[in-house]
């Protein structure tokens, strides 16, 4: 055996337990850690020169062939399944990566399927996500433009989205944040201001809800934490329809249509199995369980009421809070008064009394809209 090697690319010669040998040749391992890389998809070792991904992210030509793509004006390395396709200047779709998708597009209103990837607002772990659909005064691009500008600064806080459900407007979409961010930070005041003046609608146009999407993360760090949680919301649903009927302004025929009962069971467990085994309307459901990231609660109906919409997201975060921290036996003896007896938030108690749910304390309601 011998004892040394020649490098084919320094030509120096070294000890042969320095010799790396692979389809370019016989290589030193600075020479190889200089000029060669290692495709992160099928780990081929290629020249650094034949590197068709980037310097983080290296690829041989046949992984980025078949998986990447570049974005068409900024140039950042993508995969074909995160790239956003739009023919802005010259009738020819070309891929886009979502900040450049954002820049290009934020003064539209963007197709059902849009999603961009999420920025999270605020510290925590329980993060809310809010569709707040509104209608009547058209699905028009420069509208959304200026509901969008009411909202977004350097901060890209919402978008706008086409709804088919609605007659003549559109979604108002939030990225992901907790409840003291949607309350202290996120301008909703100046959002459903700016809708209104534009003469928009959301709970008279009949047509429009009011979703609120939890990260499943909250509900606990496992899956089975996650659904025994999960289970007890669905159960607090089921017992208390009546109350989150009224509380939701909905009518029975609405939520049979857009946001369904799941069916009552003795046990959390049951109910969630009934959701499991396709029971209710699926992602029409009143809790909708069919998305990956997030437990979606749909039972409200529309707003442009600033104080009903900070109060839905804090009932959403109290019945959260009962399901996460209370066990099965505690939430079943747990009455509607007491549940309620036990919130404080000024927004939550003040539409409580205006819904007549709130420990026979009744005040005067303002209009909604």
């Amino acid at each position: 055996m011998k004892d040394t090697f020649c490098c084919e690319i320094c030509g120096r010669e070294l000890p042969a337990a320095e010799e790396t040998v692979w389809s370019g040749g016989h290589l030193c391992r600075s020479c190889l850690a200089e000029d060669t890389v290692v495709c992160r998809e099928c780990g081929e070792r290629i020249w650094r020169e034949d590197n068709a991904g980037n310097e983080e992210h290296p690829l041989c030509q046949n992984c980025f062939d078949e998986e990447y793509t570049t974005c068409t004006r900024c140039g950042a390395l993508l995969r074909l399944s995160s790239a956003y396709y739009e023919d802005f200047d010259d009738n020819e779709e070309r891929p886009y990566c979502d900040s450049c998708f954002y820049e290009l597009s934020k003064d539209g209103i963007q197709d059902y399927y849009y999603k961009p990837d999420p920025i999270f607002y605020g510290t925590g772990e329980r993060y809310f996500g809010v569709e707040l659909e509104i209608d009547g005064a058209g699905e028009d691009s420069g509208r959304a433009r200026e509901v969008m500008a009411a909202a977004n600064g350097p901060d890209r806080l919402i978008y706008c989205k086409h709804d088919g459900s609605l007659n003549d407007g559109f979604e108002i979409v939030t990225h992901p944040m907790t409840l003291d961010y949607h309350k202290n930070h996120m301008p909703w005041q100046a959002v459903v201001d700016k809708a209104a003046e534009l003469g928009y609608q959301s709970h008279r146009a009949r047509t429009c809800g009011l979703h609120v999407h939890v990260s499943r993360a909250a509900f606990g760090r496992t899956e089975e934490d996650q659904d025994a949680s999960i289970a007890r919301v669905l159960y607090f649903f089921e017992k208390h329809w009546e109350e989150l009927l009224k509380f939701s302004r909905r009518t029975e025929s609405q939520l049979k249509r857009w946001a369904a009962r799941y069916g009552y069971k003795e046990h959390p467990m049951e109910i969630l199995d009934r959701a499991k085994k396709g029971y209710g309307g699926g992602r029409y459901s009143s809790v909708n369980l069919q998305n990956e990231d997030t437990v979606e609660f749909r039972i409200f109906r529309g707003t442009l009421k600033y104080n009903t919409l900070i109060a839905t997201l804090q009932l959403v975060n109290r019945v959260c809070d009962a399901a996460i921290f209370m066990s099965d036996e505690e939430l079943k003896a747990m009455s509607w008064t007491t549940f309620v007896s036990g919130c404080r938030e000024p927004e939550l108690v003040r539409y409580l009394k205006e819904r007549r749910l709130y420990i026979n304390e009744p005040v005067n309601a303002e209009v909604e809209l």
